[in-house]
């Protein structure tokens, strides 16, 4: 078999902290309460399948996606759990949904019928989950919507009515209020079906929601961002970072007070510096935003990046006494050491959010995955993904 070279710029992924994390949500939980793990974006550019199979073998019950094709995916792969859809599905691709036994949110009479169709058509029962908009303001029924809608679900005998569910819009920000007066909302629909005599599980809470609010669990949360280590809200109790972006120094050059650097001569050297080019731009992930604001790690010291981040390049301004090296590694984001570049550093340069910064990851940078760590802490057994 032939294979090509590994690109110097790469993902490593720690499938022993995406473990750890998932089990502390778990110790965080009510035992009943039933644990999706959010692998939607390609598990929020971890990888979807690996994060997927160690989250379950962790202790998640159940997973969710965003997409139907993401679902898909999964399923291709054997894995058999629960997987709910998480974005709105179009009456025309109710029929995919069902076969491929995916949970699917309803919030319009449209789709609860198209799902019945497709139910009926392929013999076998669709999973439902009533949605809610609580104060999202994007996608779900409005709360006195509730009851109609729930009637047509109950109506139709090749439907499971799965879940009711709402989506919290602010629970990782200063202010609780928002965040009960939603759940206040939601509490209000369930007591009035179950006046009707419905009662559904529910689930409300993503991270922030499950570990800042106890009293949201419910019968089920819907965790992403606390599985990857990084914090859903300033408060939160350490995580561990499962990512590390790394790539190598491609070019060494020792250049003089007044040197410029990169497109647009953005950087000018302030004295004699050492410029270490490195073999990762925009187009891997880094965004061109960090140019003149990002840092690295290289030779044990987190350095600046200097001058505009190119397509496939970028530039450090390394101090003249750091020895550095062409083939040298670089830590663009994760830990090196007792140093780290964390999501939320990436996220304080671009003014954006730790989500963004892991989706923002390209494609094309290769993903390898560590089953577990040495003594020390170190990964261990980096592969591709099945080994």
């Amino acid at each position: 078999m032939v294979t090509g070279p590994l690109r110097a710029t790469r993902a490593l992924v720690r499938l022993a902290a995406i473990r750890a994390n998932v089990q502390a949500v778990r110790r965080a939980l009510a035992p009943a309460t039933r644990l999706w793990a959010v692998v939607k974006a390609n598990a929020y550019g971890h990888g979807a399948v690996p994060v997927a199979t160690t989250a379950l073998a962790a202790g998640a019950d159940a997973l969710a996606v965003a997409l139907p094709e993401e679902g898909w995916e999964l399923r291709r792969a054997g894995i058999a759990s629960r997987i709910l859809v998480l974005g709105p599905i179009l009456p025309e691709q109710a029929v995919s949904v069902v076969s491929a036994d995916l949970d699917a949110i309803v919030f319009s009479p449209a789709v609860i019928e198209a799902l019945a169709r497709g139910a009926v058509d392929l013999g076998r029962p669709a999973r439902v989950h009533l949605k809610v908009d609580t104060g999202m303001g994007r996608v779900g029924a409005r709360p006195n919507e509730a009851a109609a809608l729930a009637e047509r679900i109950v109506a139709e005998p090749s439907l499971r009515w799965a879940g009711l569910m709402t989506h919290l819009a602010d629970a990782d920000h200063e202010d609780p209020e928002w965040t009960r007066g939603q759940y206040r909302q939601l509490v209000r629909v369930v007591e009035d079906l179950r006046r009707r005599g419905w009662s559904p599980p529910v689930h409300a809470a993503n991270s922030a929601g499950a570990l800042r609010f106890p009293g949201l669990q419910a019968d089920g949360v819907r965790v992403g961002l606390a599985l990857y280590g990084a914090a859903p809200w300033a408060g939160c109790s350490p995580l561990e970072p499962a990512l590390t972006l790394e790539s190598v120094v491609t070019m060494v050059k020792r250049v003089p007070t007044g040197f410029r650097v990169g497109y647009g001569h953005t950087y000018e050297t302030p004295g004699p510096l050492t410029i270490a080019t490195v073999a990762a731009g925009y187009a891997d992930g880094v965004r061109r935003g960090l140019s003149n604001r990002g840092a690295a790690i290289v030779g044990g010291r987190r350095v600046p990046i200097v001058g505009r981040v190119s397509m496939d390049q970028l530039t450090l301004g390394v101090p003249p006494d750091v020895p550095v090296h062409v083939g040298d590694p670089v830590v663009l984001l994760g830990r090196a050491g007792a140093l780290e570049l964390s999501a939320q550093d990436w996220a304080g340069w671009l003014d954006t959010i730790p989500y963004e910064v892991f989706c923002g990851i390209a494609a094309r940078v290769p993903r390898l995955y560590a089953p577990g760590s040495d003594a020390s802490g170190r990964p261990t057994g980096f592969s591709s993904w099945p080994t």
